[in-house]
């Protein structure tokens, strides 16, 4: 690493002795603060029943994750079991390949697509001799790394504690147990005991702090009920900032990136002569953590109490019906199912599909489907929903979006205030 330190002359020299140049805040960056990049190996089990395509999806989410944050995927690798091995998740004969994949490629981590028990992150660690990462750990840092405000950063630890309580064991195998015996008796707790004491103290303290924050937020809320409230939901990466800071002007952080949002964001927005409250909230994922939902609940209360619902689609991913299916769990765990929504299938400029030559006599799949093809499916002709196709990224058909949110919202807005009807 080259050495910026002055000499007596006030000049630089290199670590070869050479005069250099005073160096730039990017030149220093690059050299002193650029993170170690870590490798990994990605691992998943299709269980029985369970279609391959499924879990290979499942696998490049998982490395998408693991890209945003920070780390460099180098081989996948995906075992059929009837379901996971309760001691190491994959079989003994897959371990011995994934050993060999991890001293061949010289890996720094593994990660496991779904979540481990506390059995099987201690038997993996010894089995591989590194750090062993699983789904819900990585969401987690992803969590930790986007949070910015006091409120998301208090609702990540939580989680975190949560997640880490059960698995204390795995972290203090070095320290043993007092052995018993003359002059081996003390009256003192084992060091895993005091920091699971600790990290008890700790979630208790998070949650009453959480609380105080749910009723702020309850009351700021309660200021807000005399203007509809609308709610932008998702799964993540699917352009739900991005169509937020077009219909309010605002510039909420828009990146290319899985949970780059975590803070609630409202914004007053004014369509013709009718204002309503627009609100941007934290993307969902398949196999969301469920302490991340009972962390994340007064930042959820948005979406619960909002009154008219826009589900965000990419049109543009192969599986975006597993994604809509996602969102739908996520909504019904927190009893949002039965809420007004326009379903808005977004990216409709990335979209493609593979055209049907006139001799192919196989039956037509969904990656043969036009666009206007798919127009006419029960997708976009569900009784329950309204549905628009728009590019939040070119602005198209967003008059026709701004069209429907307002017919919609003068529809609640009637229905609340009808002595209001006159001002429309």
């Amino acid at each position: 690493m080259p050495n910026w330190n002055p000499n007596k002359q006030g000049k630089f020299r290199n670590s070869l002795g050479e005069e250099s140049k005073r160096p730039s805040p990017q030149e220093r960056n690059t050299f002193e603060n650029k993170p170690p990049v870590e490798k990994a190996i990605l691992v998943a089990v299709c269980p029985q029943g369970v279609k391959m395509e499924y879990s290979e999806e499942c696998l490049a989410e998982l490395e998408f994750l693991l890209q945003t944050a920070g780390g460099v995927p180098v081989k996948k690798v995906i075992q059929r079991l009837d379901r996971p091995d309760t001691r190491t998740y994959i079989g003994s004969g897959k371990l011995e390949e994934v050993l060999g994949y991890k001293e061949a490629l010289d890996a720094d981590i593994l990660v496991f697509d779904d979540e481990l028990s506390p059995a099987q992150l201690r038997n993996l660690e010894r089995s591989f001799g590194c750090r062993i990462l699983d789904r819900t750990t990585l969401i987690l840092d992803i969590f930790a790394k986007h949070a910015r405000t006091s409120t998301a950063k208090t609702q990540v630890e939580l989680a975190q504690l949560q997640y880490m309580l059960p698995r204390l064991t795995r972290m203090w195998t070095h320290l043993e147990r007092q052995r018993g015996g003359i002059g081996m008796r003390g009256p003192g707790e084992t060091q895993i005991e005091t920091d699971r004491r600790l990290i008890t103290e700790k979630i208790s303290l998070l949650k009453e702090r959480l609380s105080n924050i749910d009723k702020q937020k309850t009351l700021q809320r309660k200021n807000r009920e005399s203007l509809v409230r609308v709610a932008l939901v998702g799964y993540t990466n699917v352009g739900k900032s991005t169509l937020m800071n077009l219909l309010s002007k605002s510039d909420v952080t828009a990146e290319n990136k899985l949970f780059a949002t975590l803070d609630t964001t409202v914004r007053k927005v004014v369509i013709e002569n009718l204002p309503f409250l627009l609100t941007d909230t934290v993307g969902f994922i398949r196999k969301l953590p469920h302490g991340l939902v009972e962390s994340f609940k007064s930042t959820l209360d948005e979406v619960r109490e909002a009154d008219l619902l826009l589900h965000i689609v990419d049109i543009s991913h192969r599986n975006y019906e597993e994604q809509i299916a996602a969102v739908n769990r996520t909504l019904d765990e927190i009893g949002c199912a039965d809420k007004p929504t326009i379903m808005v299938f977004n990216k409709i400029d990335a979209y493609s599909y593979t055209p049907k030559d006139e001799d192919d006599l196989t039956p037509m799949t969904k990656a043969n489907w036009t666009l206007d093809m798919l127009k006419e499916t029960w997708i976009a002709k569900n009784p329950n929903h309204k549905t628009i196709f728009i590019s939040a990224a070119n602005k198209e058909n967003i008059d026709a979006l701004r069209t429907l949110m307002y017919n919609d919202i003068k529809h609640i807005h009637a229905v609340r205030y009808p002595y209001n009807n006159f001002l429309y």
